[in-house]
């Protein structure tokens, strides 16, 4: 981030510099006091235009009217033209550059035009006047028009700086509906895993309570049963509750999404069903082929289905930008401590005639959810082609244990 240092509110690298303009004007003036027509008057006009000019960006039209009263007295008093009427230059220019409407340039350079016919005037004859004229008018002029040409590319930067500020709002606006969205979307997912495991629970209790006189080793299994599924979900209410709680005012709209999820249609979805969806993608168009390395080990619902999420989102995405007809290769490798999916294109398709539907923010969801579990993702282009998501998720320390209903 860059730091500008100010000083009264104004840069202070402007406002250094308009010193030094005005401290020029000042030893110009004192210079030329011996010398000059006026002496010390006309030095003294000099010296009211350096210190107007210390204001030349913050009131550019004021600094300029103050400065052409001072030359017109100079008109008046027949000093001529002096070496610091470059202060004249200067203050026409600050006032087409900085002045608030080009109305107020236009204005000051018709005054500088009329001054330049009364300072032609004081010459002797009139081929002398002439001469001075043009040459007063082609530097007036020139003067005029580089401080338009520098006003134009000014405002075309402030456009530029602006639209870009606009744009990267609302970059970060969309970007914050997305993880809203996406926040919600695994709230209601482990809500269903939650209210799975409650179910089973009651399931066991009453089994266990009708069992344990008829069968007390059942009972215990049952009671044990209802015991490891608690934890597990107790575990997945956490992680819904940190969901909620980092989703601040987009978690209002919430307890619809919790409502849906309590709709017994609302099916949770399970690595079993992994198959089906690479059969999927593999009708839709990608060459898809899998790999499954260690022993799978019982995973809890919710962490489940953040793989199965993972996989979805990343072959729809291997559909949306590498195309149809894309090598795809899923891989997941089970271990002792995490689960690592790995989902890797080589970028070979044909562009879709129309994209797939998307949001536009998949690998920000896919980091929302791995981030519930303590995970981590990277993706990125690979150097032979292609493109690579890779997750990793943390196991619980304790395995999870299988639920089966009575």
């Amino acid at each position: 981030m860059t730091v500008t240092r100010t000083l009264f509110g104004r840069p202070l690298r402007g406002v250094a510099f308009d010193v030094a303009v005005a401290a020029l004007v000042v030893l110009v003036a004192l210079a030329a006091a011996v010398n000059q027509p006026g002496g010390w008057a006309a030095t003294a006009v000099g010296l009211g235009m350096a210190v107007a000019l210390l204001f030349r960006r913050t009131h550019p039209s004021a600094v300029t009217v103050a400065v052409a009263a001072l030359a017109l007295i100079q008109v008046i008093a027949r000093w001529g033209p002096l070496i610091y009427d470059v202060a004249v230059l200067i203050a026409l220019y600050s006032v087409v550059k900085y002045g608030r409407r080009l109305r107020d340039g236009v204005l000051a350079g018709a005054v500088a035009a009329v001054g330049v016919l009364l300072a032609a005037a004081q010459t002797p004859n009139v081929i002398q006047w002439w001469v001075t004229a043009l040459w007063y008018a082609l530097v007036t002029g020139a003067v005029w028009l580089v401080a338009l040409n520098v006003r134009t590319r000014r405002l075309y930067v402030l456009s530029l700086e602006e639209r870009a500020t606009t744009l990267e709002r609302e970059r970060e606006a969309e970007s914050r509906a997305a993880v809203a969205e996406e926040r919600t979307r695994i709230a209601r997912e482990l809500h269903d895993v939650v209210a799975h495991s409650m179910a089973v629970m009651i399931v066991q209790a009453d089994g266990a309570r009708f069992m344990l006189d008829r069968d007390p080793a059942q009972a215990r299994t049952a009671v044990k049963v209802v015991a490891d599924t608690g934890r597990q979900a107790l575990e997945e209410m956490r992680r819904l509750v940190g969901v909620l709680r980092d989703a601040g005012p987009a978690g209002a709209d919430g307890a619809d999404g919790l409502a849906v999820a309590a709709d017994p249609e609302h099916r949770r979805l399970a690595l079993a069903e992994l198959p089906d969806l690479l059969a999927r993608f593999d009708d839709a168009g990608l060459h898809v082929r899998s790999t499954v390395t260690g022993v799978p080990p019982a995973l809890p619902p919710g962490l489940e289905l953040t793989v199965y999420r993972v996989v979805q989102e990343a072959l729809t995405n291997a559909l949306k930008h590498a195309g149809v007809g894309a090598g795809v290769e899923v891989v997941l490798s089970y271990t002792a401590e995490a689960v690592v999916v790995r989902v890797v294109d080589d970028g070979r398709g044909r562009p879709l005639v129309s994209p797939a539907p998307s949001g536009g923010h998949g690998l920000l969801g896919m980091r929302e959810r791995v981030t519930v579990y303590d995970g981590s993702l990277t993706a990125g282009p690979r150097l032979t082609g292609g493109w690579q998501v890779e997750v990793r998720l943390p196991l619980p320390s304790e395995p999870a244990t299988e639920v089966i209903a009575a």
